[in-house]
């Protein structure tokens, strides 16, 4: 492998989320190992996905976002992955990025998204205030088997992973366990976020371990809100599929250019809806301040009675029920009579009028007649009327971010074909087969971990730059108490077969088969002695690590024979 190669292929093994914004293949690589995972196809077996089949595509779906709801949290600290500095990364990067560029685009380099996250303070938010600007940490993308492993680091009771961990688990369950076609599911990365678009009904989006359809993206709850901020506030960076894929910097892009297009028009019809009196509820449960300009009429015992908008929205927060559905007359049992008054609210609008008004004119935000008719029935004393049309169009239209087709140039690639009659032995059969002419597939195979099917020196290159958590760890112990303290490990590895862990999942989860112990030790020996020359002999059954005059042995169930030097 040249330089060039050498970084993007053992990029595919640390997966961190900087590589990925460089190496754009990288994501559906990792979306690729997760299908030729065992551990996601095990989930058939489950009793939860049992007769899956006869439900509706929408239906497995959600059934699969309780799955994941249930076994996996969302993870995103300082301590897992480590910390590296911007120098360090931004000279990796020189060769394929502009420095500028990287810094405009992506979080860890400067990016702080638009007005909202200069607002939060993004450093604070992810805890990196704590150190200087230099200092940026790894955040790791983690395989399935990674995010698997969190359960057995102590405080955690479930699996867990990052947003882009979250997005390509969803992806690849997407299609082994709900069948949907990969041509459906589009992912979508962001600087500060991953998600995917999925193709089904009027449009899913998956958001960490959630799930957002049409209607909860305009139900306009404080959870949504916060589904809903990297599409408000950050550019697209990377659109990855099945045909290939579109990034904002690079001027090539892979991805097929119908297929594109179809993603870019459902999408866009995806944040688009049409004002109507549900949607107005739904807008003010969201914008709460304007709560004060209405009120709500409601006929109890034959007799009307009057409520601030704001009193009936606050009962929401502790009901099943909601003000602007069906379930209206039974949240109003709930509210203390108390609150209602006898006659109108003075200056205050009546959302049953507004509700009446809905009925019988369509409003049309291109219309400036129609705008005005609905501004004259939002006459209130408390607000400006362009204030309540700007945030209502917000509300109502949002056009994402998305990087222009028409400053891209469009090549032909190859398509990962794959479908639901397949066997996972026929997925990593094809996939393998298809090597040769196309990168993604052939990254997906580092990203797996594969030993038997994959150059060694990008994984030792690896493990050797970018594990800095097994170093740090283990600074403060000698040599012999390193030796012991993996020693006293059980010999198991969260990778089956010839797959292999990195160092600081060894270190992490505090389990390794005795080459990947072997690899883990050289990464610490290294850091403390860079001149160090170092032997890793492979047997069938053994491990033996030779260094300065001594060698240590460990048992080894990865079957694989060969020889590792360590410069």
């Amino acid at each position: 492998m040249d330089q060039r190669d050498m970084e993007k292929y053992s990029s595919a093994v640390t997966l961190s989320d900087m590589e990925i914004f460089i190496f754009p293949e990288l994501l559906y690589s990792l979306l690729l190992a997760n299908i030729m995972s065992p551990v996601i196809w095990q989930w058939r077996e489950d009793p939860w996905f049992e007769k899956i089949d006869r439900l509706t595509p929408y239906r497995r779906i959600l059934r699969l976002k309780q799955f994941i709801m249930d076994n996996y949290d969302f993870n995103l600290d300082l301590e897992t992955w480590g910390l590296t500095t911007k120098e360090t990364e931004l000279s990796r990067f020189k060769q394929f990025m502009d420095e500028v560029k990287i810094s405009s685009s992506n979080a860890l380099f400067g990016y702080e998204g638009d007005q909202y996250y200069f607002s939060v303070d993004i450093r604070k938010h992810f805890g990196l205030d704590k150190y200087n600007s230099k200092i940026i940490p790894y955040w790791k993308t983690e395989t399935i088997e990674a995010m698997e492993a969190f359960k057995l680091k102590k405080g955690y009771q479930k699996g867990a992973g990052e947003c882009v961990s979250l997005s390509t688990l969803y992806g690849a369950a997407l299609f082994i366990i709900c069948g949907i076609p990969l041509e459906k599911i589009y992912l979508m990365a962001t600087p500060l976020h991953s998600q995917n678009f999925v193709d089904v009904k009027e449009g899913i989006l998956t958001n960490n371990r959630r799930i957002v359809t049409k209607n909860m993206w305009f139900n306009g709850t404080e959870l949504t809100a916060k589904a809903q901020r990297a599409m408000r506030n950050e550019q697209v960076t990377i659109i990855s599929h099945n045909s290939g894929y579109l990034h904002v910097v690079y001027p090539e892009a892979t991805m097929d250019q119908k297929a594109y297009a179809l993603f870019a028009k459902k999408l866009k019809r995806f944040l688009v809806t049409e004002l109507n009196s549900e949607i107005l509820y739904n807008f003010l449960r969201q914008e709460s301040h304007l709560q004060k300009c209405f009120q709500i009429e409601h006929v109890y015992n034959g007799r009307k009675r009057y409520i601030g908008a704001e009193k009936a929205y606050a009962y929401e927060h502790t009901s099943s029920f909601r003000l602007n559905d069906s379930s209206r007359d039974n949240l109003f049992n709930e509210i203390d009579e108390y609150e209602f008054f006898t006659e109108p609210l003075a200056d205050r609008i009546s959302l049953n009028h507004i509700h009446d008004y809905f009925k019988n004119n369509r409003v049309d935000f291109d219309d400036k007649g129609s705008l005005d008719r609905l501004v004259h029935e939002l006459e209130c004393n408390h607000i400006k009327k362009n204030e309540i049309l700007r945030t209502l169009f917000e509300f109502c239209h949002l056009t994402p971010k998305l990087p222009n087709p028409e400053r891209k140039h469009f090549t032909e690639s190859q398509t990962i074909k794959l479908t639901s009659d397949m066997s996972r032995e026929d997925i990593i059969a094809y996939l393998d087969s298809i090597r040769e002419t196309n990168v993604t597939a052939d990254l997906a195979f580092y990203a797996y971990r594969d030993f038997s099917k994959a150059n060694w020196t990008p994984f030792i290159k690896a493990a050797l730059e970018r594990n800095p958590v097994s170093t740090a760890g283990s600074e403060n112990l000698s040599e012999t108490e390193v030796i012991a303290v993996l020693e006293k490990m059980p010999n198991q590895s969260i990778y089956a077969g010839p797959r292999v862990a990195q160092p600081d999942e060894v270190w992490n989860f505090e389990r390794g088969d005795g080459l990947e112990k072997a690899i883990c030790l050289a990464n610490i020996l290294k850091k403390r002695n860079r001149e160090l020359k170092i032997d890793i002999l492979l047997e069938k059954n053994f491990v033996y690590i030779k260094y300065a005059g001594k060698t240590v042995q460990w048992p080894s169930h990865k079957d694989l024979s060969g020889n590792i030097k360590i410069a």
